[in-house]
């Protein structure tokens, strides 16, 4: 478990493609092929995850299964912001569970208590690495609502670049080589807005 930064930048897919072209120009390299994510987020009834986010709580955690392209290996990951910084705890879970399970199986968090699949969230995402920053394109988000079992999908009209740096760089550090402006974008929270009606497609 290591604390890191990240940075987020919300963008049109127009600037999406003006980001990585500058980023491209200035030593961006690839650093592997990309990947379909899927993620079922999980929160309480009251979704309680989703308004600590909202209000920017700490310490506040996200608990999500993840799994990439079409292998079904699922990873519990558990996303803890706190006054020091982000970290994430991972731990494979067995092979023989099915989607379905995922999609419907309630767990017990020691924060929140007991919590239930609430979203699944697929987009594609690129990777790249550029002086010490990770850097992550992702597009085509899409949200589905689990909570009741509603097959509709939500297409999200932006798309998001990521930036994690290590925990020691200074705050600073993203905006010497990068100047966009950078935005709020947890893709959970704009899941749950879409399926409140908070959000459009439009």
């Amino acid at each position: 478990m290591s604390f890191r930064k990240e940075k987020k930048f919300r963008v049109t897919v127009s600037d999406f493609h003006k980001f990585q072209s500058h980023l491209h120009q200035q030593g961006m390299k690839t650093l592997f092929e990309p990947r379909l994510i899927t993620s079922v987020y999980f929160d309480t009834p009251d979704l309680n995850m989703f308004n600590d986010s909202e209000e920017g709580l700490l310490p506040r955690k996200k608990v999500r299964i993840r799994w990439y392209n079409d292998d079904k290996l699922f990873t519990l990951e558990n996303k803890t912001s706190s006054m020091e910084g982000r970290f994430k705890v991972t731990s494979k879970l067995e092979n023989h569970i099915s989607e379905s399970e995922l999609n419907t199986k309630k767990r017990m968090d020691a924060q929140y208590g007991h919590i239930q699949p609430t979203l699944k969230v697929s987009y594609k995402r690129s990777y790249y690495v550029f002086n010490k920053m990770r850097i992550t394109f992702d597009k085509d988000i899409c949200y589905q609502n689990l909570k009741y079992a509603d097959t509709r999908k939500y297409h999200d009209p932006e798309r998001v670049i990521e930036i994690k740096i290590p925990a020691n760089c200074p705050d600073d550090f993203v905006e010497t080589y990068i100047p966009f402006p950078t935005a709020r974008f947890s893709k959970y929270s704009r899941g749950i807005l879409f399926l409140l009606g908070d959000l459009n497609e439009g």
